[in-house]
């Protein structure tokens, strides 16, 4: 678990030649982690330090950065506690096995590159204007949806990952109940957003043994993150076009979890949008979300999707709701959404041609 080669360099220079010897010994492991006792030997005496490791998973320390996030905050709040331990730095072991302080920042940036092209929002405004969808609006469905199924075919066995991504579908600050915190007051009455709460934490239970389900996923696969790149031109006399292509942006919360995270997080869009133009699912929208589906089942024949989908539709109808995100809604095209919410999940799974139903019901 622990690198002690690297940690002893580590050791050796923080101490700038001063340390003589480094030693280091295993204290015991808990639940979370293991500790281990560094004994280095200077000319002015011995000095005994503490290294802690988190077990890499369960209890949400699945990923590197999960780790991380906990040792960081450590670092911050245990000098803030009168008589607690006082924590010195956070070491990252980096891939050529060399350790480095990453502890000390007051704030963290993400440097990546530039996306180019257009987001997929931009398709589903100009749907609003169509009488059905053209060769180009079923051609960028069409890639999307193979880009899912290709994805999704990645598997892994890992029934805590599982786990993890319902809960936190429902549970996480950035997911439903934490959207939901970020309302503004007389939006929905806290008993609407505490009985799709409470009837999302009895999916929990219910999806909790289809654990074998756990696949790659993007995460956060909504139009804002799908940019279509300008289509490549035909290649010299006689070639064919390169088509249509696309980039992704902000992978979210693990690359783990369930197809049906994705493919909601896409989905409700057209729902959303056609609620929203048309007060119900018709038209062009209605014509990409058939098509959606139909290829998807097509390419990997899992009808079991429809089993899990309703606490995943939960979150992302939730998401399209709030009136901070998306200020223009009308108040009755957002009870609209809150009916699909409670129809998605009082369904026992759902169906695709009972969407206008889940828009209309009234619980």
């Amino acid at each position: 678990m622990l690198n002690e080669k690297s940690i002893k360099e580590y050791i050796k220079n923080l101490f700038r030649g001063e340390a003589l010897d480094v030693s280091i010994e295993k204290l015991g492991e808990g639940v979370q982690g293991a500790g281990f006792l560094i004994e280095i030997k200077t000319k002015e005496g011995d000095k005994h330090y503490v290294i802690k490791g988190l077990f890499p998973e369960g209890l949400e320390h699945d990923y590197p950065a999960d780790r991380a996030g906990v040792f960081l905050l450590d670092l911050e709040e245990f000098k803030t506690l009168p008589k607690h331990v006082k924590a010195i730095d956070v070491l990252s072991e980096m891939a050529d096995g060399s350790i480095k302080s990453i502890g000390g920042g007051r704030e963290y940036y993400l440097l990546m590159e530039r996306a180019e092209g257009k987001h997929y929002f931009n398709d589903l405004v100009a749907f609003s204007k169509k009488d059905k969808l053209d060769a180009q609006d079923i051609e960028k469905i069409r890639s999307m949806t193979s880009y899912l199924a290709m994805i999704h075919s990645v598997k892994k066995d890992s029934k805590q990952l599982y786990w993890r991504k319902v809960r936190d579908t429902i549970g996480h600050g950035e997911c439903l109940m934490g959207v939901f915190d970020t309302y503004p007051e007389g939006t929905i009455s806290s008993s609407g957003m505490s009985d799709i709460e409470k009837k999302c934490v009895d999916w929990r239970a219910r999806l909790k043994p289809k654990f074998n389900r756990l696949c790659q996923v993007h995460g956060d696969f909504h139009p804002g993150n799908i940019w279509f790149t300008p289509p490549i031109p035909p290649l010299s006399r006689g070639g064919q076009r390169g088509g249509i292509d696309f980039i992704l942006l902000d992978r979210s919360r693990g690359p783990w979890g369930d197809a049906a995270d994705d493919i909601s997080a896409l989905t409700i869009n057209y729902i959303f949008f056609s609620i929203n133009h048309l007060g119900k699912l018709a038209g062009p929208y209605l014509e990409a979300f058939n098509l959606f589906y139909d290829q998807y089942i097509n390419e990997t024949g899992d009808t079991e999707l429809f089993e899990v989908l309703a606490p995943f539709y939960a979150f992302r109808g939730v998401v399209v709701a709030n009136p901070v995100f998306y200020p223009e809604v009308t108040p009755e095209n957002r009870r609209k959404i809150f009916n699909f919410v409670n129809g998605v999940l009082d369904d026992e799974s759902f169906k695709i041609e009972k969407v206008n139903e889940y828009i209309d019901y009234e619980h």
